[in-house]
């Protein structure tokens, strides 16, 4: 094959004996094709060079998380599903790998690929490593029940960094929240992941009113102990959701946990992203840092917001929380659209994006 102005970023080797499907993959990417695709865009009437990743709000589109199945192996009452209506319909690794090659010319330059539980496709290294020589960076939101057989292949593949829900290190605790009671498999996969050389690990700890709040300085000494971050997520919904009773029941607002980590902490940073502050703890000589997710009537969250949504089943999702501004991806590619007419469609559905709460 010539391969002419294309370039061979990466090979990745997946043995035999490894947890993953054994294969080999040849990951080629055709830099002519891109830059013809972002010059191509450039000149695009819905589009000038100076808002090509901005929506109508002025907030840069950076960031694209995939969701990459709906499947799951845990049964949690309050996961909010990407926001996605119910679909069997999954992308393949070629598909993937197009849209995100598409959403790179247009200034995307992080993926984060979530589920559903997106472990539980067979060829999810393959696809990490088919999208990670595109974008500077690739990350993974995960349950962490598969791993810690599964870190080594994705680190090896182009996996930068991952996100392990865990929100208490109580078996029982875990088995009214996740419907399992087997957290060891999770644990493993943290120190798994951190053996792996994947930076930083992060440990995605949802708080529930009456369920795991006394656990958060638990889980911040385990995190320090592990060398993870922890992230503390206050549980959302949408405006009709918030004013039922089994949200309002469950809802731990985070405001005063996060005032009393600001006394405690030797230094504060700021994430870009929905401006969330990380909070360094001493935690005992072992300093740790724990980040702090608050979305519900977060203005600032939401205008800071730089990322768009990807269904499993190939919709752009402007807003988690808000299903108006859909824009059906999979569907055109699929019946033969061009690189430049899917960019048109990444442009309307970041010309959708409004700010959720504002």
């Amino acid at each position: 094959m010539g391969l002419g102005s294309s370039a061979v970023l990466g090979v990745v080797n997946i043995h035999p004996n490894s947890t993953a499907m054994a294969f080999s993959v040849l990951v080629i990417i055709n830099k002519k094709r891109y830059a013809e695709l972002s010059m191509s865009a450039e000149s695009n009437s819905l589009a000038s060079t100076s808002s090509l990743t901005a929506d109508r709000f002025g907030r840069e589109i950076r960031g694209l998380r995939i969701s990459v199945t709906q499947r799951c192996d845990l049964a949690c009452p309050h996961c909010h599903r990407e926001g996605q209506a119910p679909s069997s319909r999954e992308m393949s690794p070629e598909e993937i790998e197009r849209l995100v090659g598409v959403g790179a010319s247009l200034g995307i330059r992080k993926v984060k690929i979530t589920g559903g539980e997106p472990l539980l496709r067979d060829d999810i290294v393959e696809i990490v490593a088919r999208i990670s020589p595109i974008v500077s960076e690739v990350s993974l939101t995960t349950n962490g029940s598969r791993l810690s057989g599964l870190a080594p292949d994705l680190k090896t593949a182009g996996l930068k960094r991952v996100n392990v829900s865990l929100h208490t290190l109580d078996p029982k605790r875990y088995m009214r929240l996740c419907g399992s009671d087997d957290i060891s498999e999770v644990l493993a996969g943290i120190r798994s992941a951190i053996s792996s050389g994947m930076n930083p690990v992060k440990v995605n700890m949802a708080v529930f009113r009456g369920e795991n709040e006394s656990e958060i300085k638990p889980m911040i000494k385990f995190c320090g102990d592990v060398g993870a971050i922890l992230q503390l997520i206050e549980f959302e919904a949408d405006r009709e959701s918030s004013n039922g009773s089994d949200f309002t029941a469950r809802y731990f607002p985070l405001k005063g946990i996060e005032e009393e980590l600001a006394r405690d902490s030797v230094g504060i940073s700021v994430n870009e992203l929905h401006r969330r502050k990380r909070y360094i703890l001493p935690n005992g000589g072992t300093p740790v840092t724990v980040e702090v997710v608050r979305p519900m009537h977060n203005t600032e969250f939401c205008s800071s917001c730089t990322r768009i949504r990807m269904s499993s089943d190939g919709l752009l999702k402007p807003c988690l929380l808000d299903r108006s501004g859909e824009v059906d991806v999979l569907s055109p590619l699929r019946n033969g659209s061009s690189d430049t007419e899917l960019s048109r469609l990444f442009l309307k559905a970041i010309g959708n994006r409004r700010p959720y709460w504002r």
